[in-house]
């Protein structure tokens, strides 16, 4: 083994993060106290290799289609960073990895260090909160996250709605500088033009009808923090030569005062559309999109990522349903990848909670599914009924009841076997299946099939 010089020893047991030292055949020389503490508190690393401690892999990453920093350095003889899964004693967790490549008297590259920082924001387990995934759509979006997150840069996330802009851009405050100050959230959908400029910026008392008093801005009140415009698509054209000012120099102005004054945040925006056909239509200005998208990244759609399915939707069974054990069966699951998806993450979260409504046991099963995707379809609007009211005045307050019945209905046109089929297909007690026969059955609903027992 490569023998370790102790002044190098000396230096990494002084620093508080964690860091490890190998040489160029992937051996760890030595790992500092901070490392042994978070990675290794039970067994030594040193003589194994970096690949096997933190991979599990018998062969280096990039051998085993990973991104493999020390190949990376060996190649350009500098410093390299990557976002890696990482096995760790409460299992994998993404850490952000910064290799620092070392050379010898001669020039040559001899020994490397790396720092290792784990990401809180990010996990690739069910977790309670934050992002979820392993996909390798979204560790090339997570990296880019953990790239910018320390910087002052600001950031434009792009993506079709449910994809968690949301999230992404909480996890870009919670891994940045400015962490321990506030993330503010601006709904610029829900904001008319008239309100917007206030609700941003603040007023003063008497700037217009109904300002009883002075009023601090949602920019005052991320001061420090991190400013998060959401839809900033809809941003009025007037509006936005204002918010322009702002990220250009940092000042604004209240409504109704003549007083400059300065902010302190970083901001951070998100939109379903597409900026540059919009800037193309002159709907949106040219100079903010460039101040805008500083850094842009693209959060994948749900279809972009069908290794997730899986993962997602464990976490969001245990989101949806705590204190109660539900499970995908292997069929569910398999119907849930074949799905498209179009509302994304969002989509998932809502099949799976009416899924979880029309399961009575502890597995949900493919029919359970099938409903639920089934009962979301928008349908034709029906013809008006007579006499000016509605056929079925419960479905007008429970929609999502009638489209269950609809389903229900279909499913009993084809059926031909007996009342305990039906309900194993369906995954529900014959009791559930008699109750809702029985609903389906009054006045307001079409007769039972010939042979289906009432």
């Amino acid at each position: 083994m490569t023998p370790v010089l102790p002044e190098l020893v000396s230096y990494l047991e002084s620093l508080p993060e964690p860091h490890i030292l190998f040489d160029r055949a992937y051996r760890i020389l030595s790992a500092n106290e901070a490392y042994r503490r978070q990675f290794s508190p039970q067994a030594s690393v040193v003589g194994r290799t970096c690949h096997e401690v933190s991979h599990h892999f018998s062969v280096p990453c990039d051998q085993a289609g990973e991104s493999c920093p020390l190949a990376r350095a060996r190649e350009t003889g500098q410093r390299e960073c990557v976002l890696h899964l990482h096995h760790t004693p409460r299992g994998e967790a993404y850490v952000n990895i910064e290799l620092v490549p070392l050379r010898d008297p001669a020039g040559e590259l001899a020994y490397f260090i790396e720092k290792m920082e784990p990401l809180q924001m990010a996990q690739s387990t069910p977790a309670v909160a934050g992002l979820i995934g392993r996909s390798a759509a979204f560790q090339q979006m997570l990296g880019l996250v953990a790239r910018v997150a320390p910087s002052q840069a600001s950031v434009l996330l792009l993506g079709e709605s449910g994809t968690g802009k949301e999230l992404v851009a909480r996890a870009v405050h919670e891994a940045s500088l400015r962490a321990a100050r506030p993330l503010v959230v601006v709904d610029c959908a829900s904001l008319t033009e008239s309100l917007f400029e206030s609700e941003l910026f603040g007023h003063e008392r008497g700037a217009f009808t109904g300002a009883h008093a002075s009023k601090p801005g949602l920019v005052e009140a991320a001061s420090g923090g991190t400013l998060f415009l959401d839809e900033v698509g809809d941003i009025p054209l007037t509006m936005q030569v204002k918010l322009l000012r702002l990220l250009e120099n940092g000042t604004y102005r209240r409504v109704g005062s003549t007083e400059l004054r300065r902010a302190d945040l970083r901001v951070v925006s998100a939109t379903h559309r597409d900026l540059d056909t919009m800037v193309a239509d002159g709907r949106f200005r040219e100079d903010l999109y460039y101040r805008l998208g500083t850094f842009p990244i693209h959060l994948p759609a749900l279809r972009e990522r069908p290794d997730d399915i899986a993962l997602l939707a464990r976490t969001l069974l245990e989101r949806l349903t705590p204190g109660r054990t539900l499970a995908l069966s292997t069929g569910a699951l398999a119907r849930l990848r074949r799905h498209a998806f179009p509302g994304n993450v969002r989509e998932l979260r809502n099949v799976l909670e009416r899924a979880a409504l029309l399961t009575d046991g502890h597995t949900v099963d493919t029919p359970q599914i099938e409903l639920a995707l089934d009962t979301a379809r928008r349908r034709p609007a029906a013809p008006p009924p007579a006499r000016g009211r509605p056929a079925n005045p419960e479905a007008a307050t429970h929609p999502l009841r009638e489209a269950e019945r609809q389903a229900l209905a279909d499913r009993l046109a084809t059926h031909t076997g007996s009342r305990a089929d039906l309900a194993a297909q369906l995954g529900i007690s014959e009791r559930s299946l008699y109750r809702k026969l029985r609903a389906l059955a009054r006045p307001d609903h079409a007769p039972h099939p010939a042979g289906t027992p009432p």
